[in-house]
């Protein structure tokens, strides 16, 4: 029983890279974490299985003079995507690979945890190692079971996730919004078939999909201000049977994303105006169906994140960098709008992206992430 080792850290990462496991079915992974937290002294350690979300783990750290209950959150979950590393401790799971580095998250998480089993903090710590986040919004059916009540209430929480393009251990954070938000976009149009030389017979679904689609794309560049930030893209589209049949259904599938929530709902109720207008003009029904789920905008907590930034910028042992927001989706988002917080950027210095087949973190970054991230709790903890 003792605070784990970078060699160890590195050991845990390694066996956690080669059992990847797809939302809501991490059994292997959560048994190994359970059996890791086993490893550690218990004296101060009280340890959740949710049977309602059973994949979950939760462990609180008793302090010694609870303030606050500090939560700490690591997404578990993996991608399926096959690996193409070469690594010698590659996934053993086919198709299924930690492209996003939830590996490196939850090292880091027991890194945190082995330290606070020994060293008793003041506040609760209270740790989230959550399922779920690449898909089926774990972190939002968390909240709403009700996991964060009781002795494991989160009064603020904090949460990383690497990124590639920043010096290994580097810390990198901003205030306001770290990620996008994200919506599922699908809509339907149902028009009437016909031979194709006799289109006024018809209700052309295609034609009023071409004129849908253009006219969506015009919302970004005219009814949103050019300062602000919102993406709307369409990357799937059906249509049609045959050439010389005009198409009778049409379908499009798309993604939106947006810096605030309220730029979400902006985008979503002007996608609803074009679609009426779309529907009057061509005689067709027009469906849309739209579907956030838990990915809102991680939007940090100003007063927080402040806090975070001022100990991570000033501490010598920390590498911190100022980021820019980022498009991709993340599910603590949602979390975020119940709970006051921050996320912030772990780098791992790789020339891959995230979500490639080829993503290969350097392990150097385990072990600094978890020096600079058990001095900020302490910091916070001091803070009273």
């Amino acid at each position: 029983m003792a605070v784990f080792s970078e060699s160890e850290l590195f050991a845990i990462r390694r066996h956690l890279h080669q059992i990847p496991e797809l939302a809501l079915k991490e059994r292997e992974t959560h048994d190994l974490l359970l059996k890791k937290v086993q490893e550690l002294k218990q004296d101060f350690l009280v340890v959740k299985e949710p049977s309602e979300l059973p994949t979950a783990l939760l462990v609180l750290v008793k302090g010694s003079d609870p303030q606050r209950n500090i939560g700490y959150r690591a997404d578990i979950d993996a991608l399926p995507v096959e690996e193409d590393t070469g690594l010698p401790y590659k996934s053993t799971h086919p198709g299924i690979m930690h492209a996003c580095g939830h590996d490196i998250h939850m090292s880091v998480a027991l890194g945190i945890l082995s330290y606070f089993s020994e060293k008793q903090p003041k506040d609760n710590l209270v740790f989230f190692f959550q399922p779920a986040e690449e898909s089926e919004s774990g972190g939002m059916k968390a909240y709403n079971l009700g996991l964060f009540t009781g002795d494991f209430q989160v009064d603020e929480f904090y949460g990383l996730h690497d990124k590639p393009d920043l010096p290994a251990g580097a810390i990198g954070c901003r205030e306001g919004t770290l990620f996008a938000g994200t919506c599922e976009v699908n809509i339907e149009i149902e028009g009437k078939g016909g031979h194709a030389v006799f289109p006024q017979k018809a209700k052309d679904s295609v034609v009023a999909l071409a004129s849908l689609i253009l006219q969506i794309q015009t919302i970004i560049s005219r009814s949103i201000d050019p300062i602000e930030s919102g993406v709307i893209t369409f990357g799937k589209l059906e249509a049609g049977h045959i050439r010389n049949v005009i198409a009778d259904h049409a379908r499009i599938e798309g993604t939106i994303r947006g810096l605030t929530q309220a730029m979400i709902e902006k985008i979503i109720d002007r996608i609803k105006e074009v679609c009426q207008g779309v529907a009057l003009s061509y005689g067709v029904k027009v469906t849309p169906e739209f579907n956030q789920g838990g990915y809102w905008p991680v939007e940090n907590n100003p007063e927080l994140t402040k806090n975070f930034i001022s100990y991570m910028r000033d501490a010598e042992d920390v590498d911190y960098i100022e980021t820019a927001p980022a498009m991709t989706g993340e599910d603590f988002g949602f979390l975020l709008n119940k709970i006051p917080g921050t996320m912030f950027w772990l780098g791992v210095d790789d020339d891959s992206s995230l979500h490639s087949a080829t993503f290969t973190p350097k392990e150097a970054a385990i072990y600094k992430g978890v020096q600079a991230i058990t001095g900020f709790l302490a910091y916070r903890m001091a803070q009273g």
